[in-house]
């Protein structure tokens, strides 16, 4: 393959799906819609939206010796992603996700890690040439804590940028938030993090200024519809949201860290950027699954900033 632009450090997961009229409540047993296994995992989400969206990829991570690792390492290869750092942990699953999705398009998701465990900081030592030879490194925390913290020191150490997405939601050393130059979380990882609670453009930018305090570079509070809060160097600003009808939130989140990654290493200015990463995230709730409703550059179209 040719040179690397980003290298995804994070996990990979089967996806298994069940649509239902509605989430359950705890005890409750609900008859579903639909079954399918599709594949996903954070790390691998935005390795394929970055692919996808236009940036030479590549991926750290952990799989088990199974059919679901297989199946996983062979579709990240069929978007063109660099699956050379991907490792097998012997006698150990993949990762799993299960997932309900309402009609609403809502979610409720749990993840047994599987291999992902397995991604110990020697693998990013192991792989340190390509993330020296990337511009953008990018980790979410599906992986343990201490490999995100490792990778995102090396990646620091290098010079590269370093795009953090705190999620799914939990503590961080705050040695962590400060390596990374993007720190992008959604409502309920920002509130987690910055100590108040995030239910409006007004509270995410607060949340996006303590957060900014603990040493982060620049901060982008996802809120679903409601857009995007950026508080950078340079300012605070709202990019509001386009209005689409949403069947499957599923990686929305995913496809925006890999276009706003994407975006970065064609030297798009921040606010291009975004704008790039929301459009192809809004493409991407209007199709059902995880790596199945991210869009190709091709079908992003970015409106004219306000």
């Amino acid at each position: 393959m040719s040179e690397i632009e980003v290298v995804v450090v994070g996990s990979l997961n089967m996806d298994l799906v069940a649509r239902a009229p509605r989430l359950p409540v705890p005890g409750e047993t609900l008859l579903g819609r639909s079954f399918a296994t599709v594949p996903g995992g954070k790390g691998a989400n935005q390795a394929v939206a970055a692919a996808r969206l236009g940036a030479r990829t590549a991926m750290v991570g952990c799989v088990g010796d199974d059919a679901f690792g297989r199946e996983l390492r062979a579709g990240l290869e069929g978007d063109g992603v660099d699956c050379g750092g991907v490792g097998v942990a012997p006698g150990l699953s993949s990762g799993v996700a299960l997932i309900v999705v309402d009609d609403e398009g809502r979610n409720g998701i749990v993840v047994v890690a599987g291999g992902n465990g397995r991604l110990a900081p020697s693998d990013i030592d192991r792989h340190e040439t390509l993330l020296a030879g990337a511009r953008v490194v990018a980790l979410q925390l599906e992986t343990p804590l201490a490999t995100v913290e490792h990778a995102a020191r090396k990646a620091r150490a290098l010079k590269r940028t370093v795009v953090l997405n705190p999620a799914p939601a939990q503590a961080l050393p705050p040695g962590l938030v400060a390596c990374a130059d993007y720190l992008v979380p959604n409502e309920i990882e920002a509130a987690m993090l910055a100590g108040l609670p995030v239910d409006s453009v007004e509270s995410a930018t607060e949340a996006a200024r303590r957060l900014r305090a603990l040493g982060a570079g620049s901060v982008l509070v996802t809120l679903g519809e409601r857009g995007v809060v950026a508080v950078t160097p340079s300012g605070e600003r709202h990019f509001p949201a386009e209005r689409v009808k949403a069947v499957d939130t599923t990686a929305a989140g995913d496809t925006f860290i890999g276009g706003f990654c994407a975006a970065l290493v064609r030297g798009r200015p921040l606010p291009e950027a975004i704008g790039f990463a929301q459009a192809a995230a809004a493409i991407s709730v209007t199709r059902p699954g995880a790596q199945t409703s991210i869009p190709y550059e091709r079908e992003v179209t970015v409106r004219p900033a306000p």
